[in-house]
């Protein structure tokens, strides 16, 4: 709970730091309140739509309310999805403004002992440094592979845990041991002609716990003709940093980044993330207001491409694919579709896999609950977007779910095995599955 004095600070600070003209760009029209999972799901609370938070922001900035615990919950309910933007006739960059809110908040709030230990923990201690996420994930890969995953389930320990979590354990990717996590490619030759050079943003979740699906990514790249760099001092993208209210810590590594990637002369910089690529693509306004960063970031902005897109560009959807005969779907990762603008490339290449039929979900396009770690600070509310996601999945009669996105296809693994499905049905991301109709 915020005291009255951080609450001063923190209405001083919107003042001075809230885009007001963005605020008055939403016109109150409505368009984003059918497009927001949170505002549905809340039974229509106005407070939980991009049209009441930025009219909370508003309220703070010219003193009408105190940005309390309430403006705080309604802040922190958003998923981020930035599915308003699309369907926002005035063009209102939300997603901006949430993020620039949640960092006034945290900056000028005092976070109890145990709250501070865990983020400065997370933020400083572990993300940025990508050999602390191998040694995490390493102590993953003995928990599965020693026998411990199995005595802890028989024991029932995992019952003392919440409901989400508990389940999240259970479909967790098999993690690789330490050894393949350090034995890191690059630099990659294509297979057959060069067709484009590219570099590869290996991310730090997916180069560790879904590191195989970053070697499937690569794989791919080198049959459809690429030349891979992949720079070892990339680092997180910072996106975490920055919907967490850390965006100085963002900055920083969107720096390093920068970086480590503009000497290449790469024809675009690819990543098979859709949370990830959608910050990168974003690293122009973050770094907007800084004069030694803003153009190369720009730059950086402009080279940055989803794995789909690059395929599609090459070809690769003209390829023989195939599967066993199955029927497929597809759940759009959020910030790939509303922030990269990528969403027909990979149904194009689902399309093109013969045996399948590819079945389009009900509103693939609305967030399924995961967003970063909203599905473990905020599970209700994860829990209910995630139910209700799987009745439109449920419905295609799909035996695979496809994916983009390593927080999506962890949502949807976990409503699979919320559904009682796990012998009917997979979920798998795009590149895992593309590989396997090439048949490599």
């Amino acid at each position: 709970m915020t005291t009255i004095k951080e609450q001063e600070q923190i209405q001083k600070e919107f003042k001075s730091r809230m885009n007001e003209d963005e605020l008055l760009n939403c016109m109150r029209c409505g368009f984003c309140l059918p497009t927001c999972p949170t505002y549905i799901e809340s039974g229509f609370q106005e407070s939980h739509s991009p049209r009441g938070r930025i009219a909370l922001m508003k309220a703070v900035v010219d003193g009408l309310i105190e940005p309390d615990e309430d403006f705080e919950k309604s802040l922190n309910m958003c998923l981020g999805c930035r599915a308003c933007e699309p369907v926002c006739p005035s063009g209102v960059n939300y997603g901006q403004l949430l993020e620039e809110a949640r960092d006034i908040v945290n900056q000028n709030k005092k976070h109890s002992l145990p709250v501070r230990v865990i983020r400065k923990t997370v933020f400083e201690g572990l993300f940025p440094h990508q050999n602390r996420m191998r040694t995490l994930t390493g102590l993953l890969s003995v928990y599965q592979r020693s026998g411990m995953q199995k005595v802890a389930r028989k024991s029932g320990i995992m019952k003392l845990f919440p409901e989400s979590l508990a389940s999240m354990e259970k479909v967790l990717p098999r993690v690789p041991t330490g050894k393949e996590m350090k034995n890191r490619p690059e630099h990659l030759e294509p297979i057959g002609a060069k067709k484009k050079k590219v570099a590869f943003f290996s991310g730090c979740l997916m180069d560790t716990m879904f590191m195989k699906t970053n070697d499937a990514t690569m794989k791919l790249l080198q049959i459809a003709g690429c030349e891979i760099v992949i720079p070892k001092s990339q680092a997180c993208c910072g996106a975490l940093h920055a919907h967490s209210g850390e965006k100085d810590g963002a900055k920083e590594l969107a720096k390093r980044n920068i970086a480590a990637f503009e000497e290449i002369g790469a024809d675009y910089i690819i990543t098979n993330a859709g949370g990830c690529g959608a910050f990168l693509v974003d690293y122009d306004h973050l770094l907007k207001d800084d004069p030694v960063w803003a153009e190369r970031a720009i730059s950086f902005k402009n080279k940055t491409k989803d794995i789909s897109a690059i395929l599609v560009e090459l070809e690769f959807h003209k390829r023989e694919l195939k599967l066993p005969i199955q029927i497929i779907t597809y759940q759009d990762s959020c910030h790939l579709r509303n922030v990269m603008k990528t969403a027909a490339e990979p149904r194009k290449l689902l399309e093109a896999i013969q045996n399948t039929t590819f079945c389009e979900m009900k509103n693939a396009d609305s967030c399924c609950g995961s967003a970063g770690i909203y599905n473990i600070v905020e599970s209700e509310m994860s829990m209910q977007i995630l139910d209700s996601k799987m009745e439109n999945v449920k419905a295609t009669d799909a035996k695979t779910i496809v994916t983009a996105n390593p927080g999506c296809l962890l949502q949807m693994k976990l409503g699979i095995e919320r559904e009682g499905l796990s012998e009917k049905m997979r979920a798998v991301h795009i590149v895992d599955l593309l590989l396997e109709a090439v048949g490599e």
